[in-house]
């Protein structure tokens, strides 16, 4: 036999709102809240579009649409206001289906992961106790890198704390901002429907599989190259 290299295992990036927890809607109305609270009316569905980019970008984004200007300080008090309200409805945001028993069968087959988040620790660090991950999983929040989704940091900062190539590694996330973060950061791209992107949009964006929930992509691990423990 001759000495070939071997692949490396794969690592898993995983976006978290609407890949891990079930809280895009939370945001939306979270935002439109914010958004109300400053006199802008935005329709739900065009805040929705703009969910998994940065704060910022969120914000400039939607005030293209509207014509409108803000300055900083008032777009940083757009994103506390937005903070704030997440907060009131936390309370019921549950983890999508197979997303902790997906997570742990990870780490029991010996695979790399990490969380990689646009959201700020602030509210981001939330969803470890509702799946039952110890506060030193690995997780990149926006707090921690320059610049978030659709730029590639918060999954280069991933890799880094994964201890893996990001070309070795895959991301996981549920829009097509994830796909383009992923893609500048030279790695795999997976969709999940759980956020409310069609599946045409995601592999549009990139994605190579595209699952259900983290329940679907849990029981088909096998496509994406990972084998039950030796």
């Amino acid at each position: 036999m001759h000495d070939f290299p071997e692949a490396p295992t794969p690592a898993f990036l995983f976006d978290l709102d609407g890949t891990l927890i079930d809280s895009v809607y939370q945001h939306v109305i979270a935002w439109r809240q914010a958004l109300s609270g400053m006199g802008i009316d935005l329709s739900v569905w065009r805040i929705h579009r703009r969910i998994g980019m940065s704060g910022g970008l969120f914000v400039s984004a939607l005030l293209r649409e509207t014509g409108l200007k803000l300055t900083r300080e008032q777009i940083e008090d757009l994103q506390t206001h937005h903070a704030d309200a997440y907060e009131q409805q936390v309370a019921s945001v549950r983890p999508l289906p197979g997303a902790s028993e997906l997570l742990g069968e990870l780490t029991t087959r010996g695979v790399p992961w990490a969380i990689c988040t646009s959201g700020y620790a602030r509210t981001a660090r939330l969803a470890l106790g509702m799946l039952g991950l110890p506060e030193d999983t690995p997780m990149v929040t926006r707090d921690l890198v320059r610049r978030a989704k659709p730029d590639p940091d918060l999954f280069l900062a991933g890799a880094t704390l994964a201890r893996v190539d990001p070309a070795h590694a895959m991301v996981v996330g549920d829009s097509v901002w994830d796909l383009l973060a992923a893609r500048r950061a030279g790695s795999l791209g997976i969709g999940l429907l759980s956020g409310g992107y069609g599946r045409d949009e995601l592999e549009r964006a990139g994605a190579f599989r595209v699952y259900a929930d983290p329940a679907d992509m849990l029981d088909r691990l096998d496509e994406l190259g990972v084998r039950q423990s030796d």
